[in-house]
């Protein structure tokens, strides 16, 4: 993970900060671009640095300068040859927090001593793009400040990175100045138009830009900027990772909460400096982009700010487009995401057999009588039961019924989630939010839609789990279970089950979202063990408040014995269970189903999101929330190369930020095609 606030890039993945590079590793990806030789020692080029191994200006009319200039950051010496020194030199500046403002203090410092000078300054900052096209005026006040009156001291790293955060500032400043040619503190809509375009467009969004710059009449009506007005835009436009974190604090962490002006402030005032024209302007700008009507939530934000972010920390095993964009998403598309999302979830489902002992635990404990028979049971209690088990059947006991739990449980967590994905993805708004409501009929959805085909298997399950407690009695097999009950009959209970997985799923999904939101880091992501985590605290109320569905299931689908009470339906059950037992009788294995639903869920959710994250196939809709750990760097997600490692890993993204966060565009073509 990599945070970024106005001032500073955090390049941190897990606990600690971007991993450092094996020595031999890297040294064996140096000699493959080291084609110069030189007493016996390696040497890369500047071009084959710039151009092959970062994969930076590929064009065949690149501009010759430009790429100096960058590898001049990692050659120190500037002999125009990068050693394995200072190739390795620089993949560990890459891994420490404050790589961004380093790197460009090292692009500055064109001479290597380690400290910047006016003229050094001015000959790199005089050939970027930006400067070319709004020069800055470099015998202004602000410049003498930092370089002395006569422009001859020389500035510190320390310095270095605080100017170069004032001078982008300033840059600004300096535009608004020389469109205010008349000095009356207001610049035309077209001038704030062109600065923002040029001076300040890596921080505009598409929609930002479509919607709000480039919009006819913005912010409202034909009228003039102010100053204070232009200041706050962009004072708001610089710290929306501030402005998240206030929003975060008006909500106690959710991210789907509607947020009033009034809210926002409050809030603001408590924790930051947001001033009450920067919220005004907020409020604004979301509304319109989204039509917000006075209200926010987090993603309103995130349509303002640039997605900047380095992204794949997680390695992808597969990552495929099925469509460039959201909007051609056709009918055959769907179905293969369902038909993608039905296969993964039939992987995760596997690890259902892990619990199985403890479903068999259960199983028992229901069926056990009381009060109908004879005074005594066999099982005082679920440790009991697993104790007796082994002792009279052995460990394989306690798997007994497993194959058609294998054959089931597959196909039915899979159409379990997949129907989830599905009815939540109709549901969800462009923002990507959906209610509470919308998130309850989904589960309910997804536990209904289960039972046609899990029934079956279901109750030829239960009655081989049973099956062990007969003594002497002959070996009960799956197909003679099917043969005995037929078509109609493996569709006992069926209501029952209905009545079980319905609940629960209507429970356990958006119990298991708001949850998994909750355990999130401060960018949204979830680590497996979070996922794992909200998954099982999920799966406890779900799986608790609907024993009593589970109990009349099972006294349904079981054989009852000689002498034993049988029930005809649901309500018959119901009624008969509570004269003969009380209700306590409804509540019978509870901590065993507890056990297992509860870890069960846990593996195939966690199982089921992972894979997604690296089988990652792109079909235009949603993703699990959280499933994206980003690293933040001001600038747009950067191609991966297998050959970029440890600090390399984020070489690209830093040389570009230093385009998006401080102006610094070098020409990427030669100056003979820049002019044509």
């Amino acid at each position: 993970m990599v945070s970024t606030t106005s001032n500073v890039v955090y390049i941190k993945v897990g606990a600690g900060y971007l991993k450092r590079a094996d020595t031999e590793k890297l040294h064996e990806i140096f000699l493959k671009y080291a084609t110069i030789e030189k007493n016996g020692e390696k040497y890369i080029t500047s071009e084959d640095f710039v151009r092959k191994f970062l994969g930076l200006f590929d064009e065949d009319d690149y501009n010759k300068e430009s790429v100096q200039l960058i590898a001049g950051i990692v050659d120190m010496d500037k002999d125009g040859f990068i050693s394995f020194e200072e190739f390795q030199a620089f993949e560990g500046l890459l891994c420490v927090p404050d790589a961004l403002y380093k790197t460009a203090f090292q692009l500055f410092d064109t001479n290597g001593n380690g400290l910047v000078a006016f003229d050094e300054f001015a000959e790199v900052m005089r050939k970027t793009a930006l400067h070319k096209k709004l020069p800055f005026n470099m015998e202004s006040t602000f410049v003498r400040l930092y370089f002395g009156k006569d422009k001859k001291r020389l500035v510190t790293y320390p310095e270095f990175s605080q100017f170069l955060h004032d001078f982008h500032e300033e840059y600004g400043v300096e535009a608004f100045k020389k469109c205010d040619k008349d000095g009356s503190g207001f610049i035309t809509v077209g001038d704030f138009r062109d600065i923002m375009v040029s001076v300040k467009n890596h921080l505009l969004t598409k929609d930002m830009k479509n919607k709000v710059i480039m919009a006819s009449g913005f912010p409202q009506g034909e009228r003039k900027i102010s100053f204070p007005y232009y200041m706050a835009f962009n004072s708001l436009l610089n710290n929306m990772e501030l402005i998240k974190r206030v929003y975060l604090n008006a909500t106690n962490g959710h991210r789907t909460q509607e947020v009033t002006k009034e809210e926002f402030l409050h809030s603001a005032q408590m924790m930051s400096q947001i001033t009450p024209l920067e919220v005004d302007i907020l409020f604004t700008l979301c509304d319109m982009i989204h039509h917000t009507n006075g209200r926010i939530v987090y993603n309103d934000l995130n349509a303002i700010t640039p997605e900047q972010y380095f992204k794949q920390v997680t390695r992808r095993i597969a990552e495929i487009k099925a469509v460039s964009s959201p909007e051609e998403r056709s009918i055959l598309i769907q179905i293969l995401e369902s038909t993608y999302r039905f296969t993964l979830g039939s992987i995760a489902a596997v690890g259902a057999s892990a619990v199985y002992p403890i479903d068999l635990v259960k199983t028992r404990m229901q069926n056990q009588r009381t009060g109908s028979f004879i005074g005594e049971v066999a099982y005082r209690n679920s440790w009991d039961c697993f104790k007796k088990v082994i002792r009279h059947e052995g460990i394989f006991g306690l798997y007994r019924g497993l194959v058609p739990q294998l054959i089931g449980v597959a196909p039915e967590k899979a159409i379990k989630l997949t129907m989830n994905d599905l009815v939540r993805d109709k549901f969800m708004d462009k923002k990507g939010n959906i209610s509470l409501y919308a998130e309850i009929l989904a589960g309910a959805c997804a536990g209904g839609s289960q039972v046609v085909f899990t029934n079956p298997l279901e109750i030829v399950k239960i009655r081989l789990q049973v099956a062990g407690e007969i003594a002497g009695g002959s070996k009960v097999k799956a197909w003679s279970v099917v043969k005995d009950l037929g078509l109609f009959g493996l569709y006992k209970g069926a209501k029952a089950c209905l009545l079980r997985d319905v609940p629960f799923s209507a429970i356990y999904f958006p119990a298991y979202a708001h949850v998994k939101a909750k355990f999130a880091d401060e960018n949204g992501y979830n680590h497996p063990l979070t996922l794992l985590a909200a998954g099982a605290i999920a799966g406890v109320p779900a799986a608790s408040l609907v024993t009593p569905a589970d109990v009349i299931k099972t006294r349904l689908q079981v054989v009852a014995r000689s002498g034993q009470t049988t029930y005809n339906g649901v309500i018959d059950a119901t009624r008969k269970i509570y004269a003969e037992e009380g209700a306590r009788a409804f509540w019978k294995g509870a901590v065993a189903r507890v056990f297992r639903s509860s870890p069960q869920f846990a593996v195939t959710l966690v199982t089921y999101e992972i894979l997604q994250r690296l089988f990652y196939v792109d079909f235009g809709g949603s993703r699990p929330a959280g499933s994206e750990q980003t690293i933040s760097t001001s600038v747009e997600e950067a191609p991966r190369r297998p050959q970029h490692i440890g600090g390399y890993q984020v070489a690209a993204p830093v040389l570009t930020g230093l385009e998006t966060k401080f102006g610094i565009s070098l020409p990427r073509f030669s100056f003979a095609k820049t002019t044509n």
